[in-house]
């Protein structure tokens, strides 16, 4: 049985139960991500602001409406994990931001890897040149399960 390693407390906070590499690792990657999200245009963003209209003027506006909120609210909650990836406690706001940004790190890498649904590997092949990719997009994935687990405790 794997040790929990976010935990919802009775005050509402959240224990963090990570190793020093696990929080070196949530310190990096959302800085790497806030790098790409001034590139706009980078293919690797594609999932993270998905089309919301087949229209294309009616996906202009939404863009323009809605695009800087988006943008805005992802690079805050990359800027919390980076922030806060040596607590060992979250208040529930910030464990909502690492939600948020734990699924656009995942959905960024996913998109790098060509993750299908239907078509992820079981294992990693230590000789595939993706393999730290593939370990880190796993990583992120049952990090998030954790956090979504612990969270739904609380309703």
């Amino acid at each position: 049985m794997t040790r929990r390693q976010i935990e919802r407390r009775r005050d509402g906070s959240y224990r963090l139960r990570l190793s020093p590499p696990e929080r070196e690792l949530l310190r990096t990657l959302p800085a790497e991500l806030e790098v790409l999200l001034d590139e706009p245009g980078n293919p690797d963003l594609r999932r993270l602001f998905p089309h919301a209209y087949e229209d294309a003027d009616a996906q202009d506006e939404y863009a323009r409406l809605m695009g800087d909120d988006l943008l805005d609210s992802r690079s805050l909650a990359l800027k919390t994990i980076r922030e806060t990836a040596e607590s060992d406690r979250l208040t529930a706001g910030q464990a909502e931001s690492w939600l948020t940004g734990l699924n656009a790190l995942r959905l960024v890498l996913g998109t790098r890897l060509d993750v299908r649904e239907e078509e992820q590997p079981v294992r990693v092949d230590p000789s595939d040149p993706r393999a730290f990719d593939w370990s880190v997009y796993y990583y992120l994935s049952f990090l998030q399960e954790q956090l979504v687990e612990a969270m739904a405790g609380a309703l």
